[in-house]
């Protein structure tokens, strides 16, 4: 498995390509730019695109896909339902075209690469965590040290809580790649993220 990650330049959102070196096949979670990095690393490596993946559908994590759509009309776009009505200018559907939706337990096969679902709304309705083997594609959900903004349309202190609760009951130290900022670590998150540790406690 590799990853890449690209920070877009308009609100530095962390776009990931994740790839089976092995069968030359990658996706983009997150492309929050029309940005020519994106298919220039993809050319650049050799590897077909399969599809592109949202953890959710704010507008600084799919500002790339109408021009990336002109480019390749026929790569499906996945989001959870629950952001697929989003208002402007939060979320711009129609420019985007035609969605793919993916649920909590669904899998996204990329080569021998399994991509496993995680409903975790609270920044959004329609917020996912992608787990890939150790690795956890967090979106606005987690960040290191923090968490994403619940005062969004959508948005909610309650299920955010229970989502970050979810998260760090996971076993073992996952690796952490947000929407936003730094990579981080789930252990390093359980132990120093003070609103991690306090929805683990249920407060």
């Amino acid at each position: 498995m590799v990853i890449k990650t690209l920070i877009m330049p308009t609100l530095g959102t962390n776009c990931y390509l994740i790839a089976d070196e092995a069968a030359k096949v990658c996706a983009v979670i997150d492309p929050g730019d029309p940005d020519p990095r994106i298919l220039a690393a993809i050319e650049a490596e050799g590897w077909t695109l399969a599809c592109f993946l949202l953890t959710h559908a704010h507008y600084d994590h799919t500002m790339g896909l109408p021009e990336l759509r002109r480019a390749l009309p026929d790569v499906p776009v996945y989001v959870h339902p629950g952001d697929k009505e989003m208002p402007k200018p939060f979320f711009r559907i129609a420019e985007i075209g035609p969605l793919t939706f993916y649920e909590e337990g669904d899998r996204v096969e990329l080569g021998e690469i399994t991509l496993q679902v995680m409903h975790t709304p609270g920044h959004s309705q329609g917020s996912v965590v992608l787990r890939a083997g150790d690795v956890l594609f967090t979106g606005d959900t987690l960040f290191k040290g923090s968490m994403g903004r619940t005062d969004l349309p959508g948005g909610s202190d309650e299920e955010m809580r229970r989502s970050l609760r979810r998260l760090g009951a996971l076993e073992g130290d996952l690796k952490v790649l947000p929407g936003h900022s730094e990579a981080t670590t789930l252990d390093h998150e359980r132990k120093y993220n003070y609103l991690l540790k306090e929805a683990m406690k249920g407060g």
